[in-house]
């Protein structure tokens, strides 16, 4: 039986040393899609910081990523690579994914140099896409 563009996609990253094979575990996956849901919720309080909910809502986005991958029986050491293989594992849009790569490198900027930049826009934005990862990952079951 051939394999879809995705399925292909994904196993030329895994002959490249960028994923591994690992069978899915349901456990983790029910576990990183729920910690996920209660992340998201939190990065909607208005109350919070909006640096605060950024980083809320990126890991939200990221642990839906995550679990998307993990669905398909791949793990990855790079954390940007979740989001750079959603067009194959979601079937989200190039634009979206590479927004949530941008995130990903503003995360770094903060985190790692001090360099906080969030904008209510972007949070907004990141927000949308994490909710329609959630969407996604519901509509799998």
């Amino acid at each position: 039986m051939a394999m879809d563009s995705s399925e292909e996609a994904l196993a030329n990253l895994l002959k490249v040393g960028q994923l591994k094979a690992e069978p899915p575990d349901k456990t983790e996956f029910d576990g990183l899609v729920s910690a996920a849901a209660r992340l998201l919720s939190d990065a909607s309080i208005p109350q919070l910081s909006l640096d605060g909910r950024f980083l809320l809502a990126y890991d939200a986005a990221h642990s839906f990523a995550l679990a998307a991958l993990r669905m398909k029986g791949y793990r990855s050491e790079k954390r940007y690579l979740v989001f750079q293989v959603l067009e194959h594992t979601l079937s989200i849009p190039a634009n979206k994914w590479r927004l949530l790569a941008k995130c990903h490198t503003d995360r770094n900027l903060a985190l790692y140099e001090g360099a906080f930049s969030t904008d209510e826009q972007l949070l907004d934005e990141l927000i949308l896409i994490a909710k329609e990862l959630q969407a996604a990952i519901v509509a799998l079951g």
